[in-house]
């Protein structure tokens, strides 16, 4: 399992008890090789730090720019203790990287701001799919271990 180990021994630090939350994640299709890897890893650690599978809303959207747009939508839900966005950008031939990184980077941090509501960002950017090998499923467990280390933060302040 792909944080197993570390999500059962994080379940005796507060911080990162996800028993009672309630969590939506949105991943993004594009470059799906990495991103379903990249949701089974967050999913895995979720489960792991002791979130219900039941209280886990996944949906996926075509691509990175699509993300924000299904992150505000849950947000307007108000029934969300955090959201996560998955996605991967690999570097091509002409701006439209930088374009799609900034842009959807940009979205994800104005939702988190605009309600109030944090957002764990796990949209890989990189400069060829060897570097989104390696950091797919270290990312996806981070980006599960950020949400519910920033859901806990946020009930408590």
């Amino acid at each position: 399992m792909f944080g197993a180990d570390k999500g059962h021994a994080a379940n005796n630090d507060k911080r990162l008890d996800g028993a009672k939350l309630h969590i939506g994640v949105v991943q993004a299709r594009f470059n799906a090789a990495i991103t379903d890897i990249l949701w089974q890893a967050c999913k895995t650690e979720l489960l792991a730090l002791g979130v219900a599978e039941k209280d886990i809303h996944h949906v996926t959207v075509p691509g990175a720019l699509e993300v924000p747009v299904a992150l505000q939508a849950m947000a307007e839900k108000g029934s969300y203790d955090v959201l996560i966005a998955l996605g991967c950008i690999i570097r091509g031939e002409t701006y439209h990287f930088e374009l799609v990184a900034n842009e959807s980077g940009a979205g994800v941090t104005r939702i988190a701001l605009d309600y109030q509501l944090p957002v764990a960002n796990a949209i890989l950017t990189t400069e060829n799919e060897a570097q989104a090998i390696a950091r797919q499923t270290e990312k996806g467990v981070d980006a599960a271990r950020v949400a519910v280390e920033m859901a806990n933060l946020l009930e408590d302040i």
